[in-house]
């Protein structure tokens, strides 16, 4: 890899887990099945657990950060070595805002979807019922509208806001709970009677105490739901600067709805811009418009009643449009690259967001797992590593390494839900003889992403040797797929296929390899990682791996790109769905402009990281760590 260009990346201090698209798939099957990860596409299963937060990469300062990362992975660590095309890289920063990293989902049927239409729908028998009903907005005085909306706003978290309810009818009582919920998401309201007087109650949904006075009460009587109105409400998110899970959760609490209510295709970047599209489970549109007017970085839109809800991989890929600024390459070498991206694409490597940024690779715990190595597992998990981290963790993990006692090094933390929290609640429950079970506790989505990483590494660094080897073109020996099923070449069928009909397996029970010699490096590698390819069975079911097959190339479809001059470097240069229904103007580019930025556009489908497709036009390690060092030095 040619180290003398360079790529700022900067130093991303608030992010979780680098980026929030490496959340990986439900376990495998048992067949073998074309893998469908995606950076953008593939999410866990909203019905598992919620993944556990790693306590070790949250707010850090700039400067702990870059300490954190001189330990951190690079790219030649987890195989990614090669690149398709010849053309010279040049430098560039990627992502030095949010906002110039746009992801538009690519729906079922091949749309993209877009915001672009804030209205509700209105069916027949909604209608009707409108019409015979007074306004919700005439059953609130402008006080009462007051006092609700400071609660709304987080003003009196803690407080209610009782309405007495004079013309005590049940048609009126509807009314007015209808109105606060509707006018003000967030809030739940229940019936008290108090000396003989009925009051409607409203507190906030995210109140402590509200929700366990909630508790204690009857359930409440269901909403009334049209028959001919679709289960689900379909709508379009629009989301920046927020991952997928973060904002569910975050609808999740003003809806006072639990998160596997909702359902989508994929998850989507957080340090970026990203429309997709959800469902939910018999909430209005109206409900959710509401929404609108007290979310943050967030906006809800194109709504519809449908009889099905979203299923995760439904999606047929993502549309990109990428700004990478300050870029040092001539308009020759920019043609260059982007020509050959478009015309020949990429090595589809797992990208590094799949392997974690602390000085313990996420690989390395999936090995251990595999070879039911459960005292290297926790070894791994919770012992002292190099690296900055924050003082919690430092003390957690000296505790453990000095007295082995779960309680004691669990006390020394204040967030119970990271890895190292749960592992360690599960250890102090189960003791340290029983650790499967204790590890059990950590949500299914986080274990499984372990096995996952050391499954990617693998095939990176095959897919390497495999290029090293044959470079471009098929050749007797590698496989294609026919259907789900894998077939390997002949030479004379080798003669009929491109590096784009290639695939290579993740290593499972339930896959084929190459008949070259790069079949048996998948051999030589996990042998020496002490495992058996022949066994991939394990004794827990959740970590028997079937495998998958994986394509080697990916040519990126709707490839178009420009190189623009700016003079503000605050300035977003991309015109977003949420500026087009604001009817803000696009950005005005200047030809003599004392910045210059390449703007480009392409579509993935699903199995895909657009960092892999960035990674091969400016011929650069993506690694949070080389970025940070190259970011440090220009900051320097």
């Amino acid at each position: 890899m040619a180290e003398s260009e360079t790529m700022s990346l900067p130093v991303q201090t608030g992010d979780k887990r680098g980026c929030s698209e490496d959340k990986d798939e439900d376990v495998p099957s048992k067949k073998p099945k074309v893998e469908s990860d995606h950076e953008n596409g593939g999410a866990p299963d909203l019905n598992e657990e919620e993944p556990a937060e790693e306590a070790s990469e949250e707010d850090d300062d700039g400067d702990t950060f870059a300490d954190m990362m001189k330990h951190g992975l690079t790219e030649t660590d987890v195989g990614i070595l090669k690149y398709v095309s010849d053309h010279e890289g040049f430098s560039g920063i990627l992502k030095e805002r949010y906002s110039d990293f746009v992801v538009h989902e690519i729906n079922k049927q091949g749309k993209t979807v877009h915001l672009d239409d804030l209205s509700i729908p209105v069916d027949s028998e909604q209608a009707s019922e409108t019409e015979q009903l007074p306004k919700e907005s005439d059953v609130l005085t402008e006080e009462q509208k007051k006092q609700l909306g400071e609660l709304q706003l987080f003003k009196n978290k803690e407080g209610n806001v009782a309405i007495e309810v004079m013309d005590d009818t049940k048609e009126k009582r509807t009314l007015v709970h209808k109105a606060i919920k509707t006018q003000f998401p967030g809030l739940e309201t229940k019936t008290e009677e108090k000396d003989g007087r009925k009051f409607i109650v409203a507190y906030h949904a995210a109140g402590k105490k509200a929700l366990a006075e909630v508790k204690t009460t009857k359930a409440p009587r269901k909403h009334f739901w049209p028959k001919n109105r679709g289960s689900y409400c379909h709508f379009t998110l629009y989301k920046e600067n927020k991952d997928t899970m973060d904002a569910i959760n975050v609808l999740s609490k003003f809806l006072r709805l639990r998160p596997n209510m909702f359902s989508y295709m994929g998850t989507k970047d957080k340090r970026a811009i990203t429309v997709q599209e959800i469902a939910v489970l018999k909430i209005t549109a109206e409900r959710l418009a509401h929404l609108n007017k007290c979310l943050m970085n967030l906006k809800l839109g194109n709504f519809c009643y449908k009889n099905h809800p979203l299923k995760l991989g439904e999606l047929q890929g993502n549309h990109f449009t990428v700004v990478i600024r300050n870029i040092s390459g001539t308009s020759e070498q920019v043609h260059q690259a982007m020509t050959s991206l478009k015309t020949t694409g990429f090595i589809n490597y797992f990208g590094m967001q799949r392997f974690g940024t602390t000085a313990v690779p996420t690989q390395h715990v999936g090995r251990a797992i595999l070879r039911n190595d459960w005292n290297e597992v926790v070894d791994l998990i919770l012992k002292p590593r190099p690296g900055a981290e924050k003082e919690f963790l430092v003390r957690c993990r000296e505790e453990w390494a000095k007295s082995q006692d779960p309680e004691a090094a669990l006390k020394k933390l204040p967030n119970k839900r990271c890895v190292e929290g749960q592992l360690l609640r599960g250890l102090s429950m189960y003791g340290k003889k029983n650790i499967v079970t204790a590890f059990g506790l950590i949500p299914r989505n986080s274990r499984l992403m372990y096995i996952h990483s050391y499954q990617s590494v693998v095939w990176n660094t095959m897919v390497s040797r495999r290029i090293d080897s044959f470079g471009l073109k098929a050749v007797e020996g590698d496989l294609v797929l026919r259907g789900t099923a894998a077939h390997v070449l002949s030479a004379e069928e080798a003669e009929t296929h491109t590096i784009h009909d290639i695939v290579m397996p993740l290593p499972g029970f339930d896959v084929i390899y190459p008949s070259h010699h790069i079949g048996e490096g998948y051999r030589e590698m996990l042998t020496a990682d002490g495992l058996d390819i022949d066994n991939m069975r394990h004794k827990v079911k959740d970590y028997s791996l079937a495998g998958a097959y994986r394509r080697v190339v990916i040519r990126p479809t709707d490839v178009s790109w420009e190189v623009i001059h700016y003079d503000d470097p605050r300035i977003s240069l991309v015109h977003t769905d949420f500026e087009k229904l604001e009817n803000k103007p696009a950005p005005v580019f200047i030809k003599d402009g004392k910045y210059r930025a390449l703007r480009m556009e392409f579509s993935l489908p699903p199995s895909t990281y657009a960092t892999m497709a960035i990674r091969e036009v400016l011929k650069l390690d993506t690694s949070i760590k080389k970025q940070t060092q190259l970011n440090t030095t220009w900051l320097n």
